[in-house]
């Protein structure tokens, strides 16, 4: 499997090496880390984490792709979905986006909610490393009018006072750091990281704690059933003390989720019995997280039904969840899409805009396996495109 992927540089190979050394360290310090602290100290290390160093992450010259790298047309549904709260909320509203990646939704979504009128107070991205909030600074500086740009503020951690508005995180909860369970004689058991004698990372599993229990023996009695021995599945049993702390301070709005994931009982089919966990490295994915740590995004696939749970507890409900193709759909693909293909200067310009659609919108590709949730709090009257609440199948949670 190795061998048909691309060669990290030796540049990437000792900053590889170097965080290998801290998690050794910390082993040996601390013993055997559980799977999420692993996961958490790849992703988000400082100066060494995958967010946080400074190699490209997203589109054709990074490890994989994300909806709006492909172009313009997803941002502008989401906006087109999230423009009725922003107008019934009126002039205090603020638009807070949770993980700005590259940049590049905002920039389009805030050209599209000038150009609708529906421009928030402050755009705000609440991003924990510091080279994507660098590289989203320049690029909204390069492309946005003064006027725009003006309005965005980054956040080192969500506000504390109350406010009014959306929320909207894009393949965000995939990269939580993952809780590993697996199941031994009727017992819950957590996955840890250790090292052997020679110094290698190794997966070891150990009784779990009682919060991780607690939480898969809820899953289990949601179920009806109890997992079998030998199944290994992922949880996130910090879920709802997350959304609280994200979300704790939206009085009146809506959040927006988009993610791959699924509702719980297709989440832990008995089939589906190592999880859901990927590794993706040069847009090759695979299933071994210890390889080359921190030059691999990590991430899980979503419980759904466990984010409605979450967002329940912080006293927001559900408004809709649907997969990516019929939100798009319910947001106005169909208009967003012929205005687009109006503008197109040429005959390439199509295609690219058809490209789109089809990466969207296509099962195999984002449609299906993306899902969308929106939730809602403090409204008095629910402020979202009507063909999107028609195609709700939030009776599926």
């Amino acid at each position: 499997m190795r061998s048909s992927f691309p060669e990290p540089s030796a540049d990437e190979r000792v900053h590889s090496d170097r965080l290998l050394q801290l998690l050794r360290e910390l082993i040996a310090t601390q013993g055997p880390l559980p799977f999420s602290q692993y996961m958490e100290r790849c992703l988000y290390a400082p100066g060494l984490g995958y967010y946080s160093a400074g190699r490209t992450k997203f589109g054709a010259a990074g490890d994989f792709v994300t909806a709006p790298e492909l172009g313009e047309l997803f941002a502008r549904c989401v906006v087109r979905a999230l423009q009725p709260t922003l107008a019934a909320l009126g002039d205090e509203a603020d638009f807070l986006e949770i993980g700005g990646g590259s940049g590049a939704f905002a920039e389009t979504a805030l050209q599209a909610l000038a150009a609708g009128g529906t421009l928030p107070r402050q755009y705000l991205i609440l991003e924990p490393s510091a080279d994507l909030r660098e590289r989203q600074r320049e690029r909204l500086r390069a492309n946005l009018p003064s006027g725009l740009n003006a309005r965005v503020r980054w956040l080192d951690r969500p506000p504390e006072q109350d406010w009014h508005g959306v929320l909207f995180a894009n393949e965000v909860i995939d990269a939580l750091p993952a809780t590993r369970f697996a199941m031994r004689d009727g017992e819950v058991y957590e996955e840890y990281v250790a090292q052997d004698d020679e110094g290698r990372l190794v997966r070891v599993d150990r009784p779990a704690d009682a919060l991780v229990a607690g939480a898969v023996r809820h899953v289990e009695r949601d179920l009806g059933s109890e997992f079998a021995d030998g199944y290994r599945s992922e949880i996130l049993p910090q879920l709802p003390y997350w959304i609280q702390a994200v979300a704790g301070s939206l009085s009146a709005g809506v959040m927006l989720f988009i993610d791959y994931g699924y509702v719980r009982r297709e989440f832990y089919l008995p089939e589906r019995d190592d999880g859901t966990l990927m590794a993706h490295y040069r847009h090759h994915a695979h299933n071994d997280p210890l390889y080359l740590p921190g030059l691999n995004d990590l991430t899980a696939s979503v419980d759904f039904t466990a984010l409605a749970e979450a967002g329940n507890s912080a006293g927001f409900a559900v408004a809709a969840y649907l997969p990516q193709a019929q939100f798009l759909i319910g947001a106005g693909l169909q208009e967003v899409f012929a205005q687009a293909q109006a503008q197109a200067t040429d005959e390439h310009g199509g295609y690219r805009l058809a490209q789109q659609v089809k990466k969207l919108m296509l099962p195999e590709q984002m449609g299906e396996r993306f899902q969308a949730m929106l939730l809602a709090r403090g409204l008095d009257t629910l402020a979202l495109p009507a063909e999107l609440l028609a195609a709700d199948q939030g009776g599926r949670l």
